[in-house]
């Protein structure tokens, strides 16, 4: 079947041929491959081209949806891999369980939480969501399904982890919850005016939260350089696990001509945020949703950003290069003329995760997206990625439309270790650009 299995970006459109689950499973089983190759879709909730094969067929995992097992007991949970993190927060909230790791979007399915290896705001507690990986069903293009878990097929365990799809199929996948007190979170928001002031105050207010994360005005500049919000929190011990299941309230229905994110409109919304919240510094109590998910509340708010798309570029920074070179990163987005929505700044620790190509490391990871204006905002992403590497950082594959073989290479020094892994009938656009890039 042919259809819109876009990324998140929307920089790249076009239709795409997609099969069922049985089906892929069918010709692996009779070795009839496609040439260019398969890959497993999800939710298309990655920014870039790591969920497209553009040269050959991609596996449609959302049919695949189906608990398994839960035990209330333990919080371990066994469900297909196209099941989403929404489905899972509903069944495990019956019990008292929350995900112990989350991303932005409650929308993203299981298979890719673990393909990308996805992170949150605990890090420092939690590490990544691989972390709470403990075993896999993966299918190979011989037809073979495989367990995998940290003393069972190990290698593939920790190539599959953060390994974008290209080890195989993950089919169902188990993982341990985390036992709340609610799903509601006691917020404590604190300003900040400078970027210096942040840095004094993170390390203490991961010591204190689970939750940990900053907002930046990205577009404020002399003495209002690097102000921001820093919001953290814990969950509550209310005993609230209502859950909502009903889509976002708000709906951007069609793709607007133009950004409607311009400078003017994020100037006056960031200096109304920055107010707004710098009167909210005593804890209040917030609900899941708004805090884990704020964006998933208005349907398709990628289509603000224009028919053109949007980039958004991750990256981390390690501990001690961040004070410096976060600041320089931000300026060189105002000095380019470019303006970010989503301005996000969080600590990382120091927890390994399992995955081979996992994203994270300890250091400070800066978020930025701009509307697609081009090669303007294609000049700014690559000095961006030039100070991301010079620092020692990395920028996040699965964020990523456009870095070079290079870049990724510098960043993620294992990554043969993952080639020798892949399965060799699945591929993917972005291992073509990058690692693939020049071997053939």
């Amino acid at each position: 079947m042919t259809g819109n299995y876009n990324s998140f970006g929307l920089i790249d459109r076009r239709q795409r041929v997609a099969i069922p689950l049985e089906q892929a499973r069918e010709l692996f089983e009779n070795q009839r491959y496609d040439p260019g190759g398969f890959l497993a879709f999800g939710n298309g909730k990655s920014y870039g081209d790591s969920c497209h094969n553009d040269q050959g067929t991609l596996i449609d995992m959302r049919g695949s949806d189906q608990l398994i097992e839960f035990d209330a007991n333990t919080g371990r949970l066994t469900a297909q891999a196209g099941i989403t993190l929404s489905s899972i927060i509903t069944i495990g909230a019956k019990h008292g369980y929350f995900l112990p790791v989350t991303p932005g979007t409650r929308f993203v399915t299981l298979g890719g939480a673990i393909a990308n290896d996805v992170h949150g705001k605990n890090h420092h507690r939690r590490g990544t969501f691989g972390c709470h990986v403990e075993r896999f069903e993966l299918l190979r293009s011989d037809g073979s399904t495989i367990t995998c878990a940290p003393e069972t097929n190990s290698r593939l365990f920790d190539a599959t982890i953060g390994g974008l799809g290209l080890t195989g199929v993950i089919l169902a996948a188990t993982v341990q919850l985390m036992k709340v007190g609610s799903l509601d979170v006691l917020e404590r928001i604190r300003p900040f005016r400078s970027l210096g002031e942040y840095f004094s105050l993170a390390v203490q207010a991961d010591a204190d939260n689970e939750y940990s994360v900053a907002w930046v005005d990205q577009l404020a500049s002399g003495a209002d350089a690097g102000r921001g919000v820093l919001i953290s929190g814990n969950h509550a011990d209310n005993g609230n696990f209502a859950v909502s299941t009903k889509p976002g309230r708000l709906n951007v229905p069609f793709d607007l001509p133009i950004s409607a994110l311009n400078y003017p409109s994020l100037k006056l919304f960031n200096a109304a945020y920055y107010n707004l919240k710098g009167r909210q510094q005593k804890s209040h109590l917030s609900g899941y949703q708004n805090f884990f998910y704020p964006l998933d509340q208005v349907l398709n708010w990628n289509r603000l950003y224009g028919k053109a798309g949007l980039f958004q570029h991750q990256s981390v920074i390690p501990e001690a290069a961040a004070p410096s070179v976060i600041p320089n990163m931000l300026k060189a987005t105002r000095d380019a003329g470019q303006s970010s929505f989503l301005t996000v700044l969080k600590r990382f620790g120091d927890i390994q995760s399992p995955g081979i190509l996992s994203f994270p490391q300890a250091g400070y990871t800066l978020t930025v997206d701009f509307p697609n204006r081009g090669r303007r905002t294609l000049g700014l992403l690559a000095e961006l990625d030039r100070m991301t590497i010079a620092s020692g950082g990395r920028v996040n594959p699965y964020k990523d439309q456009r870095m070079s073989a290079a870049v990724f290479k510098a960043g993620f020094p294992r990554w043969k270790e993952l080639d020798q892994e892949r399965d060799p009938e699945i591929n993917s656009n972005f291992w073509q650009r990058t690692a693939l890039a020049g071997a053939m």
